[in-house]
């Protein structure tokens, strides 16, 4: 399952997608790759949403 988690780094607000067994996953692997970040949410990926506002996946972020 997919899901969108939204972030706060260096000041800025952020949301990517993970592929995850459920929210918590997804939210730990985030802050694995990102340990000074802060977690805003977590929620199933929306298909009609997330393609008007596209995001990158979190192995795009580190770059």
């Amino acid at each position: 399952m997919q899901f969108t988690v939204g972030l706060k780094a260096r000041g800025r607000s952020e949301h990517i997608h993970v592929e995850a067994e459920d929210a918590l996953i997804a939210a730990l692997r985030v802050k694995a790759e990102q340990p000074d970040a802060k977690i805003t949410y977590v929620r199933p990926k929306n298909r009609r949403g997330d393609a008007r506002h596209p995001t990158h996946g979190l192995a795009a972020r580190a770059s």
